[in-house]
């Protein structure tokens, strides 16, 4: 079942019915200001954190699951009816009232039409503001005068979000509110005196107003039937204590077949008169239109730097657009806001963040480099690193995870890869305690820390959780080892040793690369199980993902690592990649393990605490899917690669929304897996590491264009029944326009190379320095 479909050519996801299964999402904002809307104008804004600068409120385990929101009111006041432009929250019958929602790059559409007033909703954040503006067009569709009245309904946050749903005895006594130049100002000190304000203003004169939400929804009430709404106008109060709010009246008469634009603004200030200024600048229509056209460009610029032809449209929709789209919003947010990660504490993931930059790095990698600095900052000296960081303060939060400070190594390696940027390994960073290192010496850090924390076999300590955060090892020996950790070790240690000997430190190279084959070693001894490697051993040593467990037998992400790593070679790579076919494929995905864990095991941890079927408990935990494509090219197998990736391709499963539940536009973290009832239905979408991984798995292994540290690497791996493709590739300034052809039909391989009408030795592409456009003919065979 469809509810929606894409609109390529203006990069829209157009949504026909907002009864979606789940608020149908978007994200507004490309630098310090965020906006989550839904397809019905639900969501919550912030500025820079959505812990401690939360500007609109989210009610959390509400019903429905993005209230309250950015809604206006349209009254008719000859009749006392009453809609909102947004069908919620007035949810009128849809058979009289007609709804589209077009999700943008970084912009939501919303139109409506009842009663004969048509009406369209733009929001959007200007590039560079601290601000969202919500541009209303109404249309009289009538043949008589209209006499119409506005209210908007904006619930300002307590600026701390957790402390805005939990500590009511003093939230309800600290709002304050006033009006003023046209505008509600939200002017609450909390916990201190502060400086930054937000404001609600609209560009056409207010008749009424309220501050306060009470006299704006009246007592037993709701949105959906304010008081205020009802009676046609606001009541002109100011927060002093209860909930602070944006509630203002506009007037507004609607001659026959004519229409008017309304602008609101909802901002963030920090002085006294900025205000004013983004007051001035967007009360005219025509500079709103100007600076959504900025931000049109600035996607389209972005979105530039690399896009595909393939036989699959869906691919092509998914890749060109809404995928690297994802990535960059995961990359900006980290796991700090969504409808699943409530913006209260977990703010930029140090793992999460790291990934985040390998689906980024492309589009904009001066800002990758920025967030490298901030991730290394939160790096202990001994080269561990906390779980995550504030991104207003930088102040690191939890710690103890074993495989957190080896993502930097392979963050750090891919942006010299696109940039060619090696100085930037002798920048001086500062560790969390102050003291400083070179990136470089950070990087050597995280590589030693885990050489130097063994567990069980020699192998790398899983401390409280590698990757799955919830297998938790840890225990009074503290001896639980992450057959993972080891093989990401690998990786890492043979990603340094490359470094080491770009950057010239020569005696550095064979020792990485001495540590990652003893590390090699020790996996293959000992974590090898006959048709699979093992997962983990736990604190008492016993194996887990083995074929001597009932539950968790096999697990996905040591199959995989194994392969990407160099682990497993030849025979061994097939066969554990044939076991992840055989006993892990499902119609919907990958899934983490199989068995499901049926009941508790402290031994292991959180893991066996979810229903079987969900989240960690053998769910097809996307984020692992790709790492299952990219294994698979490695040993050459194109055709099962892109099976994988079209399994939980997005825009594949727009049809079947009704199962999947969440958006057809992005990635989900999970889906729910065969042991559980409602197999196939999605959660956490949107700031997921699957879609930065998706975008590599795509891009670099099936595609196959792949930076290295001399140039572009061409190495296809495809369904051989594809003919070709053409990929438009900008690397370090260069515009290179590859097109792929495949006359034999085969997955793998390459023939030949031919840059601008000359044949190269290999299939790598040497760097140019031109910054001009160059075209490329791949023969494979």
């Amino acid at each position: 079942m469809r509810f929606g479909y894409f609109d390529d050519a203006k990069k829209e996801y157009i949504i026909t019915r907002p009864d979606t299964p789940l608020p149908w999402i978007n994200y507004l904002g490309v630098d310090v200001y965020c906006a989550l809307i839904s397809n019905t104008a639900g969501g919550y804004s912030f500025y820079r954190d959505a812990a401690h600068r939360r500007i609109l409120r989210y009610r959390y385990n509400n019903v429905p699951s993005d209230r309250p929101g950015r809604y206006i009111y349209i009254r008719d006041n000859t009749t006392g009816d009453y809609w909102s432009n947004s069908w919620q929250p007035t949810n009128k019958d849809l058979k009289k009232y007609k709804y589209e929602c077009s999700h943008g790059l970084s912009y939501t559409r919303i139109k409506s039409e009842y009663s004969g007033i048509a009406s369209e909703t733009l929001y959007f954040v200007p590039l560079g503001e601290s601000l969202e503006i919500w541009k209303l067009k109404l249309t009289n569709k009538t043949k008589k005068k209209r006499n119409l009245s506005l209210f908007t309904y904006v619930e300002f946050c307590l600026w701390d979000a957790h402390n805005d749903m939990t500590d009511f005895q003093y939230n309800l006594n600290i709002g304050q509110t006033e009006f003023k130049n046209n505008a509600i100002y939200h002017i609450t000190l909390y916990h201190a005196h502060n400086n930054f304000f937000s404001y609600f203003w609209s560009n056409t004169k207010v008749s009424s107003y309220d501050g306060v939400r009470q006299s704006f929804v009246g007592p037993y009430r709701g949105e959906a039937n304010p008081i205020a709404v009802e009676k046609g106008r606001c009541s002109n109060s100011n927060a002093c204590g209860w909930a602070p709010f944006g509630g203002l009246h506009v007037k507004v008469n609607l001659n026959p077949g004519k229409e008017k634009e309304i602008i609101f603004i909802l901002g963030y200030a920090e002085k006294s008169g900025e205000e004013l200024k983004m007051m001035d600048k967007y009360s005219s229509v025509k500079n709103v239109e100007l600076a959504f056209k900025e931000l049109e460009n600035y996607w389209k610029e972005n979105l530039n730097k690399y896009s595909v032809e393939t036989p699959d449209k869906e691919v092509n929709t998914m890749v060109n657009i809404w995928n690297q789209y994802q990535c960059r919003t995961t990359f900006n947010w980290s796991r700090s806001a969504s409808y699943y990660e409530a913006g209260g504490e977990r703010g930029m993931g140090f793992r999460d963040s790291n990934q985040d930059t390998l689906g980024f790095v492309h589009q904009i990698p001066q800002k990758v480099k920025e967030r490298l600095i901030d991730l290394a900052s939160v790096q202990f000296p001994e080269g561990r690193a906390h779980h995550g960081y504030s991104p207003l303060t930088k102040k690191g939060s939890k710690e103890g995870y074993g495989d957190d400070h080896l993502w930097l190594v392979m963050a750090v390696s891919s942006y010299i890869k696109e940039t060619g940027d090696i100085n930037f390994l002798n920048e001086i960073v500062p560790y969390n305690d102050g003291s400083k290192g070179k990136i470089y010496e950070h990087l050597q850090r995280a590589i030693e820390y885990s050489w130097n924390n063994t567990g069980w076999h020699g192998l790398p300590k899983a401390g409280h959780a590698d990757w799955n955060d919830c297998l938790n090892l840890h225990g009074p020996n503290g001896m639980g080892a992450s057959v993972m950790i080891a093989e990401m070790f690998v990786y890492c240690a043979n990603l340094l040793s490359e470094l080491a000997e770009k950057s010239g430190r020569v005696l550095d190279v064979d020792k990485y690369k001495d540590m990652a084959m003893e590390m090699k070693e020790r996996i293959n001894k000992d974590a090898w199980d006959g048709e699979w490697y093992v997962r983990a051993f736990d604190d008492a040593g016993n194996v887990v993902g083995s074929k001597k467990n009932e539950e968790g037998k096999i697990w996905l992400e040591t199959q995989t690592w194994a392969v990407i790593s160099g682990v497993a070679e030849g025979e061994r790579a097939i066969k554990c990649m044939d076991s992840v076919k055989k006993y892990l494929y499902t119609q919907y995905g990958i899934l983490l393990f199989q068995p499901a864990f049926t009941k508790y095991n402290p031994s292991l941890g959180y893991v066996t605490v979810f229903p079987p079927g969900l989240k960690e408990n053998a769910a097809i935990f996307c984020h692992t899917n790709p790492w299952a494509m990219i294994a698979e090219t490695i040993i050459g197998r194109g055709e099962i690669a892109f099976k994988y990736y079209k399994t939980i391709l997005p825009a594949a499963i727009n049809d079947k929304a009704d199962i999947h539940w969440t958006e057809p536009y992005v990635y989900s973290q999970m889906i729910a897996g065969r042991d559980h009832k409602d197999f196939g239905q999605a959660k956490n979408s949107w700031l997921t590491g699957t879609t930065a991984w998706n975008f590599v798995a795509i891009s670099q292994y099936i595609l196959g264009i792949k930076p290295t540290f001399d140039g572009l690497i061409i190495s296809p791996c495809i369904p051989s029944k594809w003919k070709g493709f053409n990929v438009k590739r900008v690397f370090r300034g260069v515009t290179y326009n590859i097109s792929v052809k495949n006359p034999d039909g085969v997955s793998k391989g390459v023939k030949k190379i031919i840059l601008d009408g000359k044949e190269i030795k290999g299939n790598i592409l040497p760097i140019l320095k031109d910054k001009k456009e160059h075209n490329v003919e791949v023969l494979m065979g």
